[in-house]
């Protein structure tokens, strides 16, 4: 295998990863990151088929990972429940139940109270200069998820700053001081879930939370770690990637020289144009998995345990399967991206996502129709993230 040398924490990297994800891309369907000590793939057909492949998995083999030092143990034991870290049968359960209570009619309601949000939002905007993403993009992903598990919108910012640090720990920066705050936020969220799923088992009402805790699937329940747990996942997972969507989707219109407003004309157009920026400009670019038991991939054997990371902004930037990957272009087509992942992982809370953002950013455009930008965007130090450091711009 081909060994892969690229600094995730490189300034020029951050800005603009594309040329190294090209280096990777050319080097073979598997290349050896140093920096990461792993296999990845930067081929959007190795990335789909890998993403599908039950032979590989998120959850460690038993005796792979040695315990947790003792001052990330409230970190793990946060983790230790989510599905994302676990397979079948522990994720079939789960997912089963979370589905169910999930994928609802009330997420499928939820387009006006987006909107109203929204509108709410760029009428507070102070001043004709604003960083859109504190202001705008940060906020209608948090409430609107704070609105469907039944927590206080008035804890935005507690969750917030909570989320910010628990995902810390997925991102190149991570130190002690990361860990610690990860930690701290854990302990914190955990303690503030576990408060409010009690009282929504005394007071059921009509949200998230009440229909976990009501949701069975052959007789089984979820624990109240679970349900802590899956309330931090949803929620974690629930707003950050598509704060960084929506802002990567603000830059990717406004820097495309072609009005805003055509992008955004019918919903079809508008759909179109919500599924290129998830290609064009995904926030999460890389998705690890082990190999469950030996396998062979691309002529590469796997050991079990082994890790293969799937570099999600790569491959859709692969020529093979999208011509010119960097044209910003909905009319080309969008659909076959793996922003989402895919298989048994495909992300449950995609069509929250997409309704947000099929409905705010139509109307954040529709709202200031003369939206520029102020000054160049700017990317931060969050790889595995992609995100925007700010978003400032002219109303």
């Amino acid at each position: 295998m081909t060994p892969f040398r690229q600094s995730p924490r490189d300034p020029a990297f951050v800005q603009s990863p594309w040329a190294a994800y090209d280096r990777a891309r050319a080097a073979g369907p598997l290349v050896f990151w140093e920096e990461y000590g792993h296999a990845v793939s930067a081929r959007h057909d190795t990335v789909s088929a890998l993403l599908r492949d039950r032979r590989f998995g998120r959850e460690a083999p038993p005796g792979l990972l040695p315990p947790p030092p003792e001052h990330l143990a409230p970190f793990y034991a946060v983790e230790a429940h989510s599905m994302l870290e676990r397979e079948p049968p522990v994720h079939t359960r789960l997912r089963g139940l979370v589905t169910r209570a999930f994928v609802s009619r009330r997420v499928a309601a939820m387009a006006p109270e987006i909107a109203a949000l929204s509108a709410r939002l760029i009428d507070a905007f102070d001043g004709p200069q604003i960083d859109l993403l504190p202001a705008w993009a940060e906020r209608i992903p948090v409430i609107v998820i704070a609105r469907l598990l039944g927590v206080p919108e008035e804890m935005a910012d507690r969750l917030l700053a909570w989320s910010h640090d628990m995902v810390a720990m997925y991102q190149a920066r991570r130190d002690r001081a990361v860990e610690d705050a990860a930690a701290r936020a854990a302990t914190e969220f955990a303690d503030y879930i576990r408060a409010h799923v009690a009282d929504r088992r005394r007071r059921p009402a009509d949200d998230l939370i009440t229909h976990l805790i009501a949701a069975e699937e052959n007789g089984d329940r979820l624990s109240t770690d679970e349900l802590v747990t899956t309330c931090i996942l949803l929620l974690n997972a629930g707003h950050e990637a598509t704060v960084h969507a929506l802002g990567n989707g603000v830059k990717a219109v406004l820097e495309s020289g072609r009005p805003a407003a055509g992008f955004f004309a019918t919903e079809a157009e508008t759909a179109a144009t919500v599924e290129e920026i998830l290609r064009h400009d995904p926030p999460l670019h890389m998705f690890t998995r082990y190999a469950l038991e030996p396998v062979e991939v691309a002529g590469h054997r796997f050991e079990t345990g082994e890790v293969v990371g799937l570099l999600l902004g790569a491959a859709n930037h692969d020529p093979a399967f999208r011509p010119e990957p960097g044209r910003f272009d909905p009319g080309l087509g969008g659909t076959g991206h793996v922003s989402f992942g895919a298989g048994l992982h495909f992300c449950v809370g995609a069509p929250l996502a997409r309704l947000e953002m099929q409905v705010a950013l139509p109307d954040l455009f529709r709202r200031l129709p003369g939206l520029a930008l102020a000054r160049p965007p700017v990317y931060a130090d969050a790889y595995h993230f992609r995100r925007l450091e700010r978003l400032e711009v002219r109303a």
